[in-house]
């Protein structure tokens, strides 16, 4: 049993050439002498196996591997620590059959994503306003969007051309207005609303990548997402949102977090939600892997 901090790793799961938790903790262990310097060379040797692969800086409260270890020495959990950045724990083993698989016997999962309330306010709240403008045939939009570091989109039913400046840095003022946000109960229970559309078993093609509808691997089933009543931490109202479901798929939760506040921030018809199921490609952004947690 293990917890980490993903902050600064690719990831979970091994991948050469990565900076990963499970390389970290493979060469702790052989330097620990849980691992022979026969099998030191390559992870598949022992069978390490993981209950749940995490994304790019997400973490784990809790994290079951599988692997067949050298067991003989009483110390060996504080030597495969000292071995490991503060930031990686392992707490624990215990011995099971030969046949236990942490993946294949582990049947759900839960995760935990923290979110500031003030991420749901409108952007006009607190004194922002759009950054798009309409760009006209005497100021073509690739030249002007280059000059501002912006993106060019065109809107599809009217031929025209929009840039979009990425904000700057937000001030003190800003962020203080922020933290003051409290959220109400019409838009708590529009979160909750819109995590209960998640529930059951539905395609998530548009939830991950390189994922086609028609793939029977699209479908998760999902037991429940719940978000909690608020609570302050360091002056900052949260939101924690928790899903429970069989199996996830890559940035498919950071992508239903996202979807929420979208459509929560904006007002948009929650009927999206559902609508995203369905056949037709829908790109939705990443939530931030930093407020995601293994539980």
């Amino acid at each position: 049993l293990m917890s980490f901090c993903g902050t600064g790793y690719q990831g979970m799961q091994v991948n050469p050439g990565a900076k990963t938790i499970e390389g970290d903790l493979f060469q702790a262990m052989v330097a620990a002498g849980a691992i022979s310097r026969d099998n030191a060379d390559d992870p598949k040797k022992v069978g390490l196996m993981r209950a749940a692969r995490t994304d790019k800086g997400v973490h784990a409260a809790g994290q079951a591997i599988s692997l067949k270890m050298i067991i003989e020495d009483p110390d060996v959990i504080a030597k495969i620590n000292a071995h490991l950045p503060e930031q990686i724990r392992v707490w624990g083993y215990v011995r099971s059959i030969n046949s236990f698989h942490a993946k294949n016997m582990c049947d759900s999962r839960i995760y935990e994503y923290l979110l500031p309330t003030y991420v749901l306010q409108p952007r006009e709240a607190y004194g922002g306003s759009s950054s798009t403008t309409t760009t006209t045939a005497d100021q073509p939009a690739a030249a002007s969007a280059d000059a501002a570091g912006s993106c060019v989109y065109t809107d599809v039913q009217t031929g025209e051309q929009y840039t979009w400046t990425p904000p700057g840095p937000s001030t003190p003022e800003e962020m203080a207005r922020r933290r003051a946000y409290r959220i109400d109960p019409a838009t708590l229970e529009r979160v909750r609303e819109a995590l209960g559309a998640y529930e059951g078993t539905h395609n998530y093609h548009n939830y991950t990548c390189a994922k086609k509808f028609h793939e029977e691997s699209a479908k998760r089933y999902i037991m429940s997402f719940k978000a909690s009543d608020p609570f302050i931490q360091q002056g900052t109202e949260w939101l924690s949102l928790k899903v429970h479901g069989q199996s996830f798929m890559l940035h498919q939760i950071r992508k239903m977090v996202s979807m929420m506040v979208l459509l929560v921030r904006s007002g948009t018809p929650l009927s999206v939600i559902p609508q995203s199921f369905a056949a037709t490609k829908i790109n939705i952004p990443k939530a931030p892997g930093l407020g995601l947690l293994l539980e």
